[in-house]
């Protein structure tokens, strides 16, 4: 028997092209999810996150991960939830690794911004030196809304507003703006350069807000949009799409090849995707903050499924925008 009648579908793209097994490259990014609460319920959200959910990580975890960071070199922290500035600990949490030298960035959905015991954020943020990563998958109100709820688009540009406001997106202020694209369908993002230069210039145009990158970022086939995927009858067109696109240089480039995702209980995940499927580290590497192993974990086997293709079609996709 051949051994690629033991992999998954997706392990038998990898090593097709002499990628399998996948291995983990190092830890540059030591991201965290803090919890699943969120103020917004969008449609695309593989976390399921929303303002009904309970999952909140804990100060005694969190002082785990930074003792984790204490001890290792990894120099980047990428902070995400659910909206995660509705941890209660979030404000402490970005406090310590700042004194630690790390540089921070936070997933923000820019509407918490605006509510009234979050409008201090964006000061508090430049205080930090975090680099934003704002959720904003379309310069065009009705699009978004569309996607994300009504009156979300225009609590979003108060938000970036705000940001520009203090420096955040402008050249030479070292504050970084990021904005995150995702397609409002089952079909795979356009070119990230192509579309920055269009966001750019319409944001510009018509909301007078400035920023630095925007990410492109694939739907992944799994919680909320896999829902959709389900109900629309859409799912095995999209799949069909996702494998017949599959490309093996951004399969070599994915992120969970340096990336260590942290759940909100301590476990430990290879992405934030493999998170929200409960798909922990495994092969032999440590699968919990507690039992951290810096060695073990560089070095790991990574965890893969169908839904990988996701992270590998056309351009790719990563948690940084597109990677080819």
């Amino acid at each position: 028997m051949n051994e690629r009648d033991h992999l998954n579908p997706f392990d038998t793209s990898l090593s097709k092209n002499g990628l399998h097994p996948l291995t983990a490259t190092g830890i540059t990014i030591f991201q965290v999810n803090v919890g699943r609460l969120c103020n917004q319920l969008c449609k695309h959200c593989h976390v399921n996150a929303g303002p009904d959910r309970k999952e909140i990580m804990q100060k005694n975890t969190m002082e785990i991960c930074l003792d984790i960071i204490e001890k290792t070199d990894i120099p980047t922290v990428d902070i995400t939830g659910g909206a995660p500035e509705m941890n209660p600990n979030f404000r402490w949490f970005v406090k310590e690794f700042s004194k630690r030298g790390r540089h921070v960035m936070v997933r923000s959905n820019l509407t918490i911004l605006t509510e009234p015991d979050y409008k201090n954020l964006p000061e508090f943020f430049a205080e930090n030196k975090v680099e934003v990563i704002a959720s904003f998958p379309h310069y065009l109100e009705q699009t978004l809304d569309r996607q994300r709820g009504n009156g979300v688009f225009k609590k979003s540009i108060e938000a970036l507003k705000q940001l520009n406001s203090i420096g955040y997106g402008k050249q030479d202020s070292g504050l970084i703006l990021n904005l995150v694209y995702n397609p409002a369908g089952a079909f795979l993002p356009p070119s990230q350069k192509a579309l920055e230069a269009d966001y750019k210039r319409e944001m510009l145009k018509r909301y007078g807000v400035v920023f630095n990158n925007l990410f492109t970022i694939a739907n992944m086939p799994i919680g909320r949009f896999l829902n959709y995927l389900r109900a629309s009858q859409n799912y095995d067109a999209y799949m069909q799409k996702l494998t017949s696109n599959y490309n093996p240089y951004a399969a070599s480039q994915v992120m969970c090849r340096y990336t260590l995702s942290v759940g909100w209980d301590g476990s430990l995940y290879d992405c934030d995707f493999n998170q929200m499927l409960g798909m922990k580290v495994n092969h032999g590497a440590p699968s919990n903050i507690k039992a951290f192993d810096i060695t073990r974990l560089c070095k790991r086997q990574i965890v893969t499924g169908i839904h990988c293709y996701g992270c590998t079609a056309g351009g790719g996709s990563s948690c940084g925008g597109a990677v080819v």
